[in-house]
């Protein structure tokens, strides 16, 4: 499988929506519950509300072909807002990919520090990146709580 990281495009604002809504719901229940994932990722989808954040956040975007596998965001702080690989994707190498090339980007632009809100299912993988845990949260999303964690890594 061959991926492809691009930039972000307006014309991509639905498909990477619906990638956003489908990785929250395809979360294990144990987990996170339905009506946690339905506060984090709201049916159907606010496509308004994620048209203006996406033009503003400008995410990198892995493509299999012309299919949206993921995404991530990397603000000029050194902030990784989002990190999603589509649920049929997952444990294929996406992330990975996008994860490199975020960090050689932020190098490339002096970054010195990466730091995100990892939910459960992302801390390893993060973790496996040299990623530490400062903190866990508990933050209270349209009538729930939602548990994630706060994490950083130093770059040289």
């Amino acid at each position: 499988m061959k991926i492809t990281i691009t930039p972000y495009t307006d014309a991509n604002a639905t498909e990477i929506t619906d990638l956003h809504h489908a990785c929250v719901h395809a979360i294990s229940p144990t987990i996170y519950s339905r009506e946690q994932q339905e506060a984090w990722a709201h049916t159907p989808p606010n496509y308004p509300y994620w048209v203006k954040r996406l033009a503003l956040k400008k995410p990198f975007m892995a493509m299999v072909e012309a299919t949206i596998v993921g995404f991530i965001e990397l603000e000029d702080n050194g902030h990784i807002d989002c990190a999603y690989t589509h649920p049929a994707y997952q444990k294929r190498g996406v992330m990975s990919e996008l994860f490199a090339y975020t960090q050689n980007l932020a190098e490339q632009k002096g970054i010195k520090r990466l730091y995100l809100e990892a939910s459960i299912v992302a801390k390893p993988f993060f973790e496996k990146r040299g990623f530490k845990t400062l903190h866990r949260n508990e933050i209270k999303r349209n009538g729930q709580m939602i548990v994630n964690f706060s994490m950083e890594k130093m770059l040289s």
